[in-house]
């Protein structure tokens, strides 16, 4: 249980961290954040993207490479609306 928390953490920042490049927000954000980014995009996507597409998020314990970049996805499109709302436009 612990061991699965750690791996959640780790697995939330590192998709963060990759969301925060791939929409160039990476300068504004920390470790606290990345990690934050990457557990609320898990979040996102498994409530809008796996109804559609199928799949799980590494918030449903899914640590395959389909959960992986469905979390990935999650995590930019969060940062896309973040974006948009706070800038007005998503870059």
């Amino acid at each position: 249980m612990i061991i699965n928390f750690i791996v959640w953490i780790i697995l939330g920042g590192v998709i963060g961290w990759i969301a925060s490049l791939i929409m160039r927000t990476d300068a504004q954000q920390g470790l606290f954040l990345n990690i934050v980014v990457g557990i609320v995009g898990a979040f996102v996507a498994g409530m809008f993207l796996t109804p559609l597409l199928g799949g799980a998020t590494i918030n449903q314990n899914d640590f395959s490479i389909v959960g992986l970049l469905m979390s990935l996805l999650g995590a930019v499109i969060l940062l896309g609306v973040i974006n948009l709302f706070r800038r007005g436009s998503v870059r």
